[in-house]
């Protein structure tokens, strides 16, 4: 099982001017201590959730590109990349850059989009879910197409590409891993079962509920054919580690008790937001007492 870091904040002390030197030391931090990724945001405002609107956030593939130069082993990427925000062969192009920058490192996560305050805030168009979803499913189409080197046209129903190529080419073979987020069951994971490498569900805490959307999606590569095993199971949670477990903290031993369960369920990627990761002495006892254990399941 392997962990990740999930960077969903950067309002850190000392403001802006803070802001890089504070997140190339979480990333050093987290990459000594054994995690095996790190992902950003995809987003323009802070999320309900995390904090308000006003809150610092950073673009997300420029803040990527800053962390890929500054680290040496750590997988790069996007939990959820809004198929709203840019054109799909800009984004390939973007991810792509990454994976070539970053000596092969880079992981193309994509999703729906959902936040319309932040679409409106910046005069992005914000189409109906309906929309949204065969957006998606033509960004996945445009991204394998182009990361195999078919430069032909692509004529979908929202996007024309004349001649989508893609030079360089990344440097995984044949794909950087395509991760599509979110957990629906009628749309979602059925685009997952037919084009991703990698799912990214949300914890829920509750193993029953996990375990129904695993269900699911097993029953959609069932319906297209494709291996259940194939695809990697992720999620993403939220986590705050100290040794007495105190203030509505976890316990190293309770946070692996909890991942155990997980590996349990065919999981084998955990991406964790952190809310003390800026503080040092976090990774130190994650390194010590909870990426070991995690790395034995």
């Amino acid at each position: 099982m392997q962990i990740g870091i999930h960077v969903n904040r950067f309002t850190w002390p000392g403001g802006p001017a803070a802001i890089a030197p504070t997140l190339a030391a979480i990333a050093r931090r987290a990459e000594e201590a054994g995690f095996s990724s790190l992902s950003v945001m995809d987003h323009f405002f802070q999320i309900r959730g995390n904090g308000s609107p006003n809150q610092e956030m950073l673009e997300a593939y420029t803040t990527l590109g800053y962390v890929a130069g500054v680290t040496k082993r750590l997988r790069l990427g996007t939990i959820v990349t809004g198929v709203t925000y840019r054109h799909p062969g800009l984004l390939v192009k973007q991810a792509t850059t990454l994976d070539v920058l970053s000596g092969g490192r880079a992981y193309f996560g994509v999703g729906a989009a959902w936040n319309e305050e932040e679409h409106l805030g910046l005069g992005v168009p914000f189409p109906p879910l309906k929309e949204r979803f065969e957006r998606l499913e033509e960004t996945l189409q445009i991204a394998r197409q182009m990361w195999a080197g078919d430069d032909r046209p692509f004529v979908g129903k929202h996007y024309q590409l004349e001649h989508p190529m893609c030079f360089p080419a990344p440097i995984q073979r044949p794909h950087p891993t395509i991760v599509v987020g979110g957990s629906g069951e009628r749309k979602t994971l059925k685009l997952v079962a037919r084009y991703a490498d990698a799912c990214n569900l949300f914890d829920p805490g509750e193993i029953d509920q996990l375990q129904h959307k695993l269900d699911v999606l097993r029953e959609h590569c069932d319906a297209v054919g494709r291996p259940y095993d194939q695809i990697v199971k992720g999620v993403n949670g939220r986590l705050t580690v100290t040794r007495d477990g105190k203030d509505g903290s976890t316990t190293p031993a309770a946070a692996v008790e909890h991942f155990a369960a997980l590996r349990e369920r065919g999981i084998t990627w955990i991406n964790l937001g952190i809310p003390n990761s800026h503080e040092p002495g976090t990774f130190d006892l994650l390194g010590s007492h909870v990426v070991p254990e995690i790395a034995k399941l």
